[in-house]
């Protein structure tokens, strides 16, 4: 038996074969859940309504996460299909592409701040209060996407760092507001894979290549590798893991200044 038979999950943020969100879902369809799909706009709907159907689904949803109507409307028709959610993976973050390119102090405004923070932090604790009555008392898990530059500062990555590092106390406090309910809260912080989203960031290949030079296992992660991480952290193996942030970035977190050979090199 795979380990997670008889869960219901779902998913937001799938928008192409190489999204995070992708492997996530390929992970957890490999492992038994049954899945649930959004889309932001029409624009997406067929593409997302393609893939979830290749990962057996018909349950396909819109959901524009800056209006509180549709998230209510997406568990309410959610629970027309399921009587009981057992996880919810938030896969969404957005910031404004010219606060992405320069000097952060420069680039940065106060719509662009706002609207990152919105859209990569605050809509995961939104969606945790639509879905609640869903997952209660199934010991359910929540699940988000950070990265490294919330906790130190990257190359272009600016007010995404942020809000990336509001999303990660996010994972803290609603760990506490939910675990009496036996509900878990975790995130993943994954190393730089070439995504949609990630093609926004300024000399983000060159981003790629230094961080395989750096990482101990001298490569980036893939997609796969986040998701298998992702399945896990969503099973019953991981009962006792609420409140953490999981890196799945090949080592790179743990190290300062590469390797002896890249010293000698110049």
């Amino acid at each position: 038996m795979v380990f997670l038979t008889g869960k219901r999950i779902l998913v937001l943020g799938v928008a192409s074969k190489l999204s995070i969100a992708s492997g996530i879902a390929a992970a957890m369809h490999r492992e038994g859940a049954e899945l649930a799909f959004t889309y932001q706009n029409e624009k997406l709907k067929g593409r997302v309504e393609g893939f979830a159907e290749s990962w057996g689904s018909k349950l396909v949803f819109p959901c524009d996460v800056t209006e509180d109507q549709q998230i209510a409307d997406l568990f309410s028709q959610l629970g027309e299909s399921w009587d009981g959610l057992d996880g919810i993976i938030h896969c969404l973050a957005f910031a404004p592409a010219h606060e992405l390119d320069g000097n952060f102090v420069d680039v940065t405004t106060r719509e662009g701040f706002l609207t990152a923070h919105e859209i990569s932090s605050y809509s995961f604790v939104a969606l945790a209060q639509q879905g609640r009555e869903l997952m209660r008392g199934r010991n359910g898990s929540l699940l988000t996407l950070s990265y490294l530059g919330a906790l130190r500062s990257l190359p272009n990555y600016n007010v995404m760092g942020l809000a990336k590092a509001s999303l990660e106390a996010n994972v803290r406090y609603m760990a506490s507001s939910l675990g009496p309910e036996g509900t878990r809260v975790n995130g993943i912080s994954a190393g730089p894979i070439k995504t949609l989203a990630a093609a926004g960031i300024k000399s983000f290949r060159k981003m790629l290549e230094h961080n395989a030079r750096q990482t101990p296992l001298r490569r980036n992660v893939t997609i796969d590798e986040v998701g298998n991480a992702a399945a896990f952290l969503c099973s019953d193996l991981a009962s006792g893991i609420s409140g953490e942030i999981l890196y799945v970035d090949g080592g790179f977190n743990t190290t300062a200044m590469g390797s002896l050979n890249d010293l000698e090199s110049e």
